[in-house]
C-alpha cells in the first residue's frame, strides 16, 4: 500500500515546524520532579508512612509509579491497545497515519493513528491536548513533531513511565496508581491480565458506560490471550467501576496531620510522631474504651509530648469508629479539666510562700460569700478528711483544700499564673471565681499537657512543637524551679495518694512519675496528666456530644490508659527522679494534735521550712496557719478561752434557693467556734445547740444569733435567702 501524498500537507507541516521551534517540551527527570500527588503523605520520624490526606480536591492522583512497580500484564495492554509499534517507531507511527489517511478517503472507521508518545506530548504542553471537537490537522502535525523531540531526548522506558502516571483514566481519576487503588483496591504491581484489560479500555474512552467498556476490554484481553473468555467480563467490568477503595484519608494519625500541614512543612518533611508508639496509642485508647462499653464513653484522646524538645511524639485525636463524631480533635476541643489544674494553684501558693508541702489545711464544710451567693465545694466522695497536709491535699486531689488555697491567692492572679503555664483560659479569673480551684474553666488537652511539661522542666514554659528538629522557644520561667520540683514530688508520692486512691492505684508505676487525674461536674470529662523522666502523657475520655458518663472518674476512665502508655514507653528506659534546686532544703517535720499525719521529711523553699506543724485556736474559720518551732515551757499555762462566734456563713451573705432542688435538700450549714454549749437563735426564735446547726432556710432577711449558756448574745449576723416563696417553718421545725 503506498503512502498517502504528504507534499500536500507541506504548508501544515510548515507551520508546526515553526511551532515547533519556538518551544521545548521538559526532560524526564523535570517532569518527575514537578509531579504532585493529590495526596500528602505524613512521615514518622523514622520514616514510616502515617497518614495519607487528600489535599487537592480537582483531582485524584496517587503517587508516582516507577516502571517496574506496573504489572507485565498493564504494560503488555497498554501496548496491544494504543501503541502496537510503540518499540519501534520513533514517535510517529507512518504505517498507522497511512491507513488512517487512506480510511478517511474511503469513509471507513479505523483507530487513530496517535502514538503513545504524541499522547505524552499532547500531556505535557495543553496546548496539543485534544480541545473540543477534536485536533485540527495543524495540532496534529504539531503533536507529531513534539512526539519525535521527545523520542531524541527521552528512552522508550521513560516515555511509557511518564504516560501511564499522566494519562487520565476515569472522572477525576489520573494516572495509573488512582485508577488502581480506587477501581481495584490494589497497586499497580498487582493488577492481572483482565484488569489491566480494563484500564486499557478506559485509557481509549474514560467515562464510557460499563457496557461499552466491558466491550473494548474484551478485545484487548484476546488481542493479549486469543483464547480468553469474555463471558462474565460484564460483571467484573461493572463492579470494579463502582468500587471506591481509594478513600480521602487514610492511617493513624488523621488529626495530628491536619494540623502538621497548616504548619506548611517542606515536601517530603517528617513528622516528630513516633511510628510505633503512634500505633500502640490508638490501639490502647480503643481497648480501653472497649472496656468501659454500657458507661456511655465513646471517645477519648491522647498525646505524648518529648519533655526536652517539646516534639508531639503521639497524638489521638479520637476513638475513630467507636466515636459518633470521629472528626472532632479530642487533642484540641476545649473541655473543663476538672482536678488537673490544683498542681498549678498549689505551685503558686508554694511559689508565694503562702503555704509549704507540710502545712495543715482544714478540709471541712466550707461555705464561701460571694457576689451570687454562697459557694459550697465537695470533695469527690463527698466526705471530708478534717486538717491534711498540702501534700495529701493535692495528691488525693481534695476540694475543699483547694478552694481554700485559692482563696489566699485569688481568682485573677491565679487566672494570671494559669495563662504564663500557656492555658489562654476565655474569660477572666473573677468570672470563674474559686470554681476555677476545680477546672470550671475550658483547656485544650494539648496545652494542659504541655503545661505539665513545663513543671516536668522545671516551672519553665515553652511551647508544643509540631516539627521534627525545630529549634525550641526560649523558656518563659513560670513557677519557680523550687516550687515546681516540690509540686512534682507531691504528685509522685504514693502515701499521699492512699486518703482517697488507695495502695493498690492505677496511678502508680514501678518507675519515677508525677500524674494528676480530673473528673469535670456530672462525670462530662475525666483526665489523667503526668511526665516521667522524659515524657509527658495526657489523655482525656469522655463525649464529643458533652453527655455524662456513667461512674466513670479519672482513675476508671483515663488513669488506665496513661498508665498503661507509660509502662510502654518505660518498658526498656529507666525514669529518675529529678533533682532538687539550689534553693531547696529538706527536713524532718512532725504534727501536733490536729492531723493524723505521721512524722516525715519534707521538701522546703529555703527560708519556709519548720519543725512544727500545728494549729492555732481558730483557725478554723481563717484556714490553714503554722506554729513555728517547739512549744516552749509556757505552752501550757492556761489561757483565758477565745470568745465564740460565728464562722460561716459570713454576715451579709445572700443565698439563692435553685428552684430545681427539694427545699428540704437546701439546709444551710451554720458553724460557730470558740464554745461548746452554744445556742443558735435566728429571727428571735430558738433553731438548736451545738457548734454546728444544719438550717432549713426560707426566702426574707434573717438575723441569725449565737447564745452563751446565760443567754447571753455571743455573736450576731445579718443574711438574705431569695429564691421561690416559701412559708417559715412552724417553731422547732428547723
Amino acid at each position: 500500500m503506498r503512502a498517502p501524498r504528504l507534499w500536500l500537507l507541506a504548508p501544515v507541516l510548515v507551520l508546526a515546524a515553526g511551532w515547533a521551534g519556538a518551544r521545548t517540551l521538559p526532560d524526564f527527570a523535570a517532569v518527575r520532579a514537578q509531579y504532585r500527588s493529590s495526596e500528602t503523605l505524613v512521615l514518622s520520624r523514622e520514616g514510616e508512612v502515617l497518614e495519607r490526606l487528600r489535599t487537592d480536591p480537582t483531582v485524584r492522583r496517587g503517587a508516582w509509579q516507577a516502571l517496574d512497580e506496573v504489572s507485565a500484564a498493564l504494560r503488555h495492554a497498554l501496548v496491544v491497545s494504543e501503541d502496537k509499534r510503540f518499540y519501534e517507531h520513533s514517535g510517529v507511527d507512518w504505517a498507522a497515519v497511512s491507513a488512517a489517511a487512506w480510511a478517511n478517503l474511503l469513509n471507513r472507521r479505523t483507530r487513530g493513528a496517535s502514538t503513545i508518545t504524541m499522547q505524552l506530548a499532547g500531556l505535557l504542553d495543553a496546548e496539543l491536548g485534544r480541545p473540543e471537537g477534536g485536533r485540527s490537522l495543524l495540532t496534529k502535525a504539531q503533536q507529531a513533531l513534539a512526539a519525535r523531540e521527545l523520542e531524541q531526548h527521552w528512552r522508550k522506558d521513560q516515555i511509557l513511565e511518564a504516560y501511564l502516571n499522566l494519562v487520565p483514566l476515569r472522572g477525576e481519576l489520573v494516572g495509573i496508581d488512582a485508577l488502581s487503588r480506587t477501581h481495584f483496591g490494589k497497586a499497580p504491581h498487582g493488577l492481572d491480565a483482565r484488569e489491566s484489560a480494563l484500564v486499557a479500555a478506559l485509557v481509549r474512552a474514560p467515562n464510557a458506560s460499563p457496557g461499552v467498556v466491558a466491550r473494548r476490554a474484551c478485545g484487548v484481553l484476546r488481542a493479549m490471550q486469543p483464547q480468553a473468555d469474555c463471558a462474565a467480563l460484564g460483571f467484573f467490568v461493572s463492579a470494579a467501576l463502582q468500587r471506591r477503595a481509594f478513600e480521602p484519608a487514610a492511617g493513624v494519625a488523621p488529626h495530628f496531620a491536619r494540623q502538621w500541614l497548616a504548619s506548611q512543612p517542606a515536601r517530603g518533611e517528617r513528622t516528630p510522631l513516633n511510628a510505633r508508639l503512634q500505633r500502640y496509642a490508638q490501639q490502647s485508647l480503643g481497648r480501653h474504651l472497649r472496656e468501659l462499653a454500657g458507661r456511655n464513653v465513646q471517645d477519648g484522646a491522647l498525646v505524648v509530648l518529648d519533655n526536652a524538645s517539646g516534639e508531639v511524639l503521639a497524638w489521638v485525636g479520637s476513638s475513630g469508629r467507636l466515636s459518633e463524631a470521629p472528626e472532632v480533635d479530642g487533642v484540641l476541643a476545649l473541655r473543663q479539666p476538672g482536678s488537673t489544674l490544683k498542681p498549678f494553684l498549689y505551685a503558686q501558693a508554694i511559689a508565694e510562700r503562702r503555704l509549704t508541702a507540710a502545712s495543715l489545711v482544714h478540709d471541712a464544710p466550707t461555705q464561701i460569700p460571694t457576689a451570687g451567693g454562697l459557694y459550697i465545694p465537695q470533695n469527690y466522695d463527698r466526705q471530708f478528711k478534717g486538717w491534711v497536709t498540702v501534700r495529701t491535699a493535692l495528691a488525693s486531689s481534695l476540694n475543699v483544700p483547694a478552694v481554700r488555697t485559692l482563696v489566699m491567692v485569688t481568682p485573677d492572679a491565679f487566672f494570671r499564673q494559669l495563662r504564663a503555664f500557656g492555658l489562654p483560659l476565655r474569660e477572666s479569673g473573677g468570672y470563674y471565681g474559686y470554681s476555677l480551684a476545680l477546672g470550671a474553666s475550658e483547656v485544650a488537652l494539648l496545652q494542659l499537657t504541655n503545661a505539665y511539661r513545663a513543671l516536668a522542666n522545671g516551672g519553665r514554659y515553652t511551647p508544643v512543637s509540631l516539627r521534627l528538629g525545630q529549634t525550641p522557644a526560649p523558656p518563659v520561667q513560670a513557677v519557680p524551679a523550687g516550687a515546681a520540683f516540690i509540686v512534682g514530688d507531691m504528685l509522685s508520692d504514693v502515701q499521699a495518694r492512699v486518703p482517697t486512691f488507695g495502695l493498690d492505684s492505677v496511678l502508680g508505676t514501678r518507675f519515677w512519675s508525677a500524674v494528676k487525674t480530673g473528673t469535670s461536674k456530672d462525670m462530662r470529662d475525666n483526665w489523667a496528666v503526668g511526665w516521667s523522666e522524659r515524657y509527658t502523657v495526657g489523655v482525656w475520655v469522655g463525649n464529643a456530644s458533652g453527655a455524662a458518663m456513667h461512674e466513670v472518674s479519672g482513675v476508671s476512665g483515663a488513669a488506665p490508659i496513661w498508665a498503661d502508655l507509660m509502662r510502654w514507653l518505660h518498658r526498656h528506659e529507666a525514669s529518675r527522679a529529678p533533682r532538687p534546686p539550689a534553693d531547696l532544703v529538706r527536713q524532718p517535720v512532725r504534727f501536733v494534735a490536729a492531723s493524723a499525719e505521721a512524722a516525715r521529711e519534707e521538701w522546703f523553699i529555703d527560708g519556709t521550712q519548720q519543725a512544727v506543724f500545728a494549729i492555732k485556736s481558730g483557725a478554723e474559720s481563717t484556714g490553714p496557719e503554722s506554729v513555728k518551732g517547739q512549744f516552749d515551757a509556757d505552752s501550757s499555762r492556761a489561757a483565758a478561752p477565745p470568745r465564740a462566734r460565728i464562722v460561716e456563713p459570713a454576715d451579709g451573705t445572700i443565698l439563692a434557693l435553685d428552684p430545681d432542688i427539694p427545699p428540704a435538700h437546701q439546709r444551710l450549714w451554720l458553724h460557730a467556734a470558740g464554745g461548746q454549749a452554744l445556742v443558735w437563735r435566728i429571727d428571735g426564735r430558738r433553731a438548736g445547740r451545738g457548734e454546728r446547726l444544719a438550717w432549713l432556710p426560707w426566702p426574707g432577711r434573717h438575723k441569725v444569733e449565737l447564745l452563751g449558756q446565760g443567754g447571753e448574745v455571743l455573736d450576731s449576723i445579718g443574711l438574705e435567702v431569695r429564691g421561690a416563696a416559701l412559708r417559715a417553718p412552724a417553731p422547732g421545725a428547723l
